[in-house]
């Protein structure tokens, strides 16, 4: 537990400091067709904390397996951040973050606590163990795909050393 809030506790401050300041050029690059821009992802990365998180290690302690999560909108970050600027969407995430740990932490998970099982709508029974795993992973994931969406932008202009920079190429190694 303490290790997965180490990470999840970082995040806001990572992406910000990614992010804030940058020109709009920078936070609305995508990799293409139907791929996020850094500003897509912060808008996501805020719906997971006021719908997904915590909602479902609430509902893993209330209810256990006897309630189906609720279906996560993996695209209403389109909807939800129309409009607004990135550093709301920062200021926001930051907030909502914060709030969401210190919950966590006031629930006094126990290690039995932790093996309690939910049942997620597509993938079955999960541990809420799983669940906090899925939500550092999710945030380090979403860390990367805004370095790999900026440092792509750069793509064209690194000469000859795309051989060795996988994250303009898009190899794996």
């Amino acid at each position: 537990m303490h290790e997965a809030v180490a990470i999840l506790a970082r995040t806001p401050a990572t992406v910000d400091a990614l992010l804030r300041g940058l020109p709009d050029a920078w936070i609305a690059a995508n990799e293409g067709a139907d791929t996020w821009s850094p500003f897509d992802v912060v808008g996501h990365l805020i719906q997971g904390e006021r719908t997904d998180w915590l909602p479902r290690v609430r509902i893993i302690l209330e209810q256990g397996e006897a309630r189906a999560f609720d279906k996560f909108d993996r695209l209403a970050q389109f909807r939800e951040s129309s409009g607004r600027t990135l550093a709301s969407l920062l200021d926001e995430f930051a907030s909502l973050r914060r709030d969401n740990l210190r919950e966590l932490d006031a629930m006094g998970l126990t290690d039995a606590d932790i093996e309690r099982r939910g049942r997620h709508p597509a993938f079955g029974v999960v541990t809420l163990r799983q669940l906090l795993s899925t939500w550092v992973a999710h945030d380090l994931d979403h860390v990367v795909q805004i370095s790999r969406v900026l440092a792509r932008q750069y793509s064209d202009e690194v000469g000859t050393w795309p051989a060795s920079l996988r994250i303009t190429s898009g190899e794996h190694g």
